[in-house]
């Protein structure tokens, strides 16, 4: 059974949960095999899913640092969120660590609630961090932020614990080495910026540019002559659309409402890419 408590336990820049009832529409049907998901973000389609196989990975490091403490450290975890405070200074102490060798004296319980702390209270849940790889979103300035979202991230432990979920940090090339014929990948990268002045590129400190891009539609066309059922998440560029015009493009209207500057988020075109007769098009 499925457990709808088990969902995104982080607000994340290009997550999907707006974009759920779209992705629905378009899963493949005769998919048994292992779910795989190489940049798992807030793992909104996995939580949906809740496949009983499944290999996820980001190369962020925190945040699959994150992901495993849920799934093997959560009484700590809890137990260690409680004592945040919702106070700018407090959180800019906190927010700074990561400038200083007191970082590496933090344990991985404590790295993963430092990270929810400050997704939960910066400004817009945004995940950024500079060309240093620190943290560096300002306070936010919420009056009650849901810091412990304690049934959620207890529904995630449960299903991350009791299924056959493999949590790795690294390339995305590697993360479906193992995809074969029957599997299901579904890919969400960092999009191609909409304009020059827009990039969701920076939640890791190494980015991801066009020849990444490039690599991954190489990727793509790799899993599809393996006989993988695949779904790509992007922008609706025209590079994009080029990128992947051997396949079948769906353009999806999406809500994004994470963006450093506020005229930016609202509905978007977005594509999703697969390599499949989607069975709204039977």
């Amino acid at each position: 059974m499925i457990n709808r408590t088990a969902q995104p336990f982080l607000k994340w820049a290009g997550g999907k949960r707006q974009l759920l009832p779209e992705i629905r529409k378009y899963l493949p049907e005769d998919f048994e095999g292992t779910y795989f998901e190489p940049f798992i973000g807030a793992g909104a389609v996995l939580f949906e899913l809740q496949p009983k196989r499944a290999i996820i990975n980001d190369i962020n490091s925190e945040l699959v640092n994150t992901y495993l403490t849920i799934r093997d450290h959560i009484e700590e975890l809890i137990i260690d969120l409680k004592k945040h405070q919702n106070d700018s200074e407090y959180f800019y102490k906190l927010r700074d660590l990561d400038r200083t060798t007191d970082y590496q004296k933090l344990t991985t319980i404590e790295r993963a609630s430092r990270l929810i702390y400050l997704n939960k209270t910066c400004f817009n849940g945004l995940y950024r961090v500079n060309k240093k790889g620190q943290f560096n979103v300002p306070f936010g300035k919420y009056k009650n932020p849901n810091i412990i979202n304690e049934d959620v991230i207890r529904a995630v432990h449960a299903y991350l614990s009791s299924n056959d979920v493999q949590i790795l940090n690294g390339d995305f090339e590697k993360a479906v080495i193992t995809a074969k014929k029957g599997d299901f990948v579904y890919i969400d990268p960092p999009y191609d910026p909409v304009s020059t002045t827009s990039s969701f590129t920076s939640y890791s400190l190494d980015g991801f540019g066009r020849a990444e891009q490039e690599r991954l539609r190489d990727l793509f066309v790799e899993l599809d002559k393996r006989g993988c059922h695949i779904l790509l998440s992007n922008s609706a560029t025209d590079y994009i659309k080029d990128l992947y015009q051997d396949f079948h493009i769906e353009i999806v209207g999406a809500t994004r409402s994470i963006n450093s500057v506020a005229s930016k988020r609202g509905k978007i075109d977005e594509v999703l890419v697969m390599n499949y007769v989607p069975k709204s098009r039977d």
